[in-house]
């Protein structure tokens, strides 16, 4: 059995309000369903999908400029590295304006922390959202950071924004497996309410 992590304050305060909106909302007829994803399984499958969407970019870029292979220098290597721990809280951030779109009182229903065991920053929404608004804010990084910069990189012929948006797709592993759970649970409820969870990866599903 896996050991539980350690929550902070501020988590355990999210998971104590979050667990009585669960239990009022089974009390109202709700069955729950939970949708979350390993951390460990998300770290193994960024490895694989870096792997992946770096041999695929490059062999595009490879095609797209006539054979031309770039290599990145240190200092390039370097700044690639300090960018994009900056893009990681960017990328958060997005995930947070993406759901703030949805909810009643907006950026407020946000709240941003970091599992401190595994140092992953997280983003989480407090509110409901129907599924398709869960899949958008959950997807907005993936596309903006990653797949639009690797499709700019192999355009323009710039194997530093190809690289950059490699990595920041493969930091999206998470997200992915996230949306793939949720786009394979078929629901015959005429009620579905998704909630992200507030200190895992992942969503709940209530359903009535």
């Amino acid at each position: 059995m896996a050991k539980e992590r350690k929550l902070t304050e501020k988590e355990q305060i999210r998971l104590d309000r979050f667990n009585k909106v669960a239990a009022s909302m089974e009390a109202q007829g709700y069955r729950k369903t939970m949708l979350t994803v390993s951390i460990l399984w998300a770290n193994v499958f960024s490895i694989l999908l870096l792997i992946a969407v770096a041999a695929i970019g490059i062999a595009l870029f490879f095609l797209k400029n006539d054979g031309i292979f770039q290599k990145l220098s240190i200092v390039e290597t370097v700044l690639l590295f300090a960018v994009f721990l900056a893009l990681i809280v960017v990328h958060e951030l997005i995930h947070g304006i993406g759901w703030s779109l949805f909810t009643k009182n907006g950026f407020k229903d946000i709240e941003f922390g970091v599992m401190l065991d595994s140092l992953t920053p997280y983003c989480t929404c407090s509110q409901p959202l129907g599924k398709g608004q869960y899949i958008l804010g959950a997807v907005l990084p993936l596309v903006t950071l990653g797949i639009l910069p690797m499709i700019a990189g192999i355009m323009t012929g710039s194997f530093y924004t190809l690289m950059m948006g490699v990595v920041m797709t493969a930091s999206a592993a998470g997200d992915i497996l996230i949306i793939l759970k949720i786009l394979r649970y078929k629901s015959k409820a005429k009620d579905v309410v998704y909630i992200d969870h507030p200190t895992e990866a992942g969503g709940v599903i209530f359903e009535r």
